[in-house]
């Protein structure tokens, strides 16, 4: 039974992520930062078939003592302060963990076992201020923002590491992907919770930001296959995940309102205190390389996603 040790096991990708594993065999060990809360919520239902043990990426230590102890075969670095608005005000704490982390975990794998196989979460916030569309591994970076600029960090020290120590580190260029599981904070989950809102009679008006937006949006759930199908190729490389497509927030504020029969137009109010200080471009993927090389394909579509997620929030509301 081959062992995986994923940081940010509490997060969205983390819990999918670790649901996957555990299908194909493995046994998984999640780290997770110790805190005063429990954030299991996304966990709950694999406490008793995975291993959750205190780690943190500001803490080189714990790091060298958790790969020590359990021995993985595989590492998939998911941990990261990655809500982006929030990097504006905390810039310091964001590339402490986001970027300088991803140094730390990468350095204690040389130390321990330069064999482990190393997935870094790297992000399509990367490309910014895009320099061509659609953008691909070769695509050159312009990140917008704090978070991004220190996800540029975390990929290229993986590269970096790969390239110098003969490490097989992958770096996953991840476009937005979504589910249920999406953090309240984030556009996508806002929209859905506020539409189950508005409809079970919980509120009367949903406040978001710049409705033009444009995101190449897909399932999590899919997008963890392909990290664990990076791992398993012959060699090491880079690969752009995401759906092709591009839609804005009024887009999936159209599908989901109108999911439970309401007209968006009614209910939504653009307000200027969640507009970015620097909006990113047109961000779309060109995801072919991970089509024909991992041979990977997303199951779920744009539409069939806004709705699992307007679905979901339904039923948590109701219970």
């Amino acid at each position: 039974m081959p062992t995986a040790l994923i940081t940010g096991i509490t997060g969205q990708d983390g819990s999918y992520l670790a649901e996957l594993l555990l299908k194909k065999g493995y046994r998984v060990i999640g780290v997770a930062r110790r805190s005063s809360t429990v954030t299991n919520e996304r966990i709950v239902h694999l406490l008793d078939d995975i291993t959750v043990v205190q780690g943190d990426l500001h803490d080189q230590g714990s790091l060298l003592s958790l790969l020590e102890e359990y021995e993985p075969v595989e590492v998939y670095n998911l941990a990261a302060q990655s809500f982006v608005p929030t990097s504006w005000n905390q810039p310091a704490l964001t590339g402490d963990i986001t970027a300088l982390g991803v140094t730390r975990l990468l350095e204690a794998i040389r130390f321990v076992n330069p064999k482990i196989r190393f997935y870094q979460a790297s992000s399509s916030e990367m490309f910014g201020k895009v320099i061509e569309v659609p953008q691909r591994e070769s695509t050159p970076f312009y990140p917008r923002s704090p978070y991004g600029v220190a996800k540029v960090y975390g990929h290229w020290i993986t590269v970096n590491y790969r390239e110098s120590f003969d490490m097989f580190a992958v770096s996953g260029i991840l476009f937005n992907h979504e589910s249920p599981r999406r953090g309240l904070e984030f556009v996508t989950r806002k929209i859905s919770d506020g539409v189950a809102r508005i409809k079970l009679g919980l509120a009367k008006e949903l406040r978001l930001g710049n409705l033009e937006a444009q995101r190449d949006w897909g399932f999590s759930g899919d997008y963890v296959e392909a990290m664990w199908r990076m791992l398993q190729q012959d060699e090491p490389d880079n690969f752009v995940i995401g759906m092709g497509e591009t839609h804005s927030v009024r887009e999936f504020c159209e599908i989901a309102f109108g999911h439970v029969g309401l007209d968006y137009k009614d209910f939504v109010v653009q307000d200027e205190r969640f507009y970015r200080p620097a909006e990113v471009d047109l961000l779309i993927a060109d995801p072919s390389k991970a089509r024909s090389v991992l041979g990977w394909e997303p199951a779920v579509s744009f539409k069939e996603l806004v709705t699992m997620m307007v679905d979901g929030d339904l039923e948590r509301l109701k219970r």
